[in-house]
């Protein structure tokens, strides 16, 4: 029965058979699983990467959770101080998932030039900022040093520099309103140091860093005094539970607020993407696998009269079907090299040389972002095999259905 098996797997994926009808089918087949799989790896790693690179930028510029007083919560800029004496900080040690915590402050003001002006919101921060968060988006100059004594550096974006026609060295002026009525604004003059581009049109457009001392002069606070904590986490994951962890170890008087409940609009659309990518996964299988199975029963048709011969000769069923679905795992497993040959070049050529652009007011991004793992590449290949191949069990079903006298007979 070996021997007849390697014949019978021998006659079926034959190379010489080009000019069987089978042969444009196989093809297509072939063409659609490897359309497929570049379709799901592309998705796949474009949806995460997008929803991985908008929650970098959001947390970036706000933290992961935002601890202030109940009236800060709500306003970028800071209306009541909090101490900076608290059981939190500097080190969230009651909440293990908590890796950094820093203190900020902002207030509201415009910039004015000789040619424009623009409302802006000014955040202070100390030493203690992050500044790895916001390095990579750093497109000329330097980060403003804040370690030395009170100085005028500043970080501004790109977007507000273009509109004020400004650049690294400039100064300008930036007024800032006083509390109370009939009071003549606060004027600070700033030089900036250094420019970046986040692409998130919504943060580029409003923030300007630099150092908290200016707004607790401003504020006339003390310097134990700062407008809000900002907390990172090691997981996003488990923000929501890290999120009310947080919540419980804050002070009655203070409140704390996660980004995804901050900018909820924005989050509540990035889940979108996952419906999206499970619809195309969807899809994209169900087409491989009709294929395969038409290809499949074109195979079987083709080789009725061999079907025949092999029962005749004392082939069983199962036998039989094994060698047909061998025949299907040649063609599924030749379209997922191809499939993931020219799928990962793809993410390759986009990660590297960033060919699609975006619009960043629709998008929050400037290019494309993929997310490249190895693992969702693995599982999307088993997903894809197992499913073809569960489904080709019900076609390969008709060989049992073939009596040999027939099948003989059969042309």
């Amino acid at each position: 029965m070996n021997l007849e098996y390697f014949i019978a797997k021998r006659l079926i994926t034959a190379k010489d058979n080009k000019s069987s009808i089978s042969a444009p089918i196989i093809k297509i087949a072939i063409s659609a699983i490897a359309i497929g799989m570049i379709m799901m790896i592309v998705s796949v790693a474009t949806g995460i990467g997008l929803q991985q690179k908008i929650r970098e930028k959001i947390s970036a510029f706000n933290g992961h959770i935002i601890i202030a007083n109940f009236d800060n919560n709500q306003s970028d800029a800071t209306l009541v101080p909090v101490s900076k004496i608290q059981k939190f900080y500097p080190k969230f040690s009651s909440v293990p998932e908590v890796s950094h915590v820093q203190a900020v402050a902002s207030k509201a003001g415009i910039i004015r030039t000789a040619e424009a002006f623009e409302g802006i919101v000014f955040k202070g921060v100390g030493t203690d900022y992050k500044w790895d968060n916001i390095k990579e988006y750093l497109v000329s100059g330097r980060l403003p040093n804040l370690s030395a004594s009170l100085n005028s550096e500043v970080l501004i974006s790109q977007f507000l520099a273009n509109r004020l026609k400004l650049k690294v060295g400039d100064e300008f002026n930036t007024f800032f309103m006083k509390e109370g009525q009939n009071k003549l604004p606060n004027i600070r003059r700033f030089k900036i140091v250094g420019i970046f581009n986040s692409g998130f049109q919504e943060f580029d457009a409003t923030y300007v860093l630099g150092d908290i001392r200016h707004i607790q002069r401003i504020n006339k606070w003390k310097s134990d005094q700062v407008g809000a904590f900002e907390v990172f986490v090691n997981d996003f994951d488990d923000i929501k539970t890290v999120g009310e962890q947080v919540y419980e170890h804050t002070g009655s008087t203070l409140d704390s607020q996660t980004i995804v409940e901050k900018y909820s609009y924005i989050f509540e659309w990035l889940q979108l993407f996952d419906f999206n990518i499970v619809v195309i996964l969807i899809v994209m299988i169900l087409v491989a696998t009709i294929n395969m199975v038409v290809a499949l029963l074109v195979l079987i048709l083709e080789r009725t009269q061999m079907i025949g011969i092999l029962k005749a000769i004392g082939a069983s069923n199962w036998t039989i079907r094994k060698m047909f679905l061998y025949n299907a795992s040649y063609l599924i497993f030749r379209g997922l090299f191809w499939g993931n040959l020219i799928g990962i070049a793809i993410l390759l050529i986009q990660k590297y040389f960033g060919i699609v652009e975006l619009n960043p007011e629709n998008y929050y991004v400037n290019q494309a972002p993929v997310y490249i793992n190895v693992v969702y590449i693995i599982l999307l290949n088993v997903l894809t095999v197992g499913v073809c191949f569960l489904v080709l069990l019900i076609p390969s079903y008709i060989i049992t259905k073939i009596t040999p006298v027939k099948a003989i007979r059969f042309d």
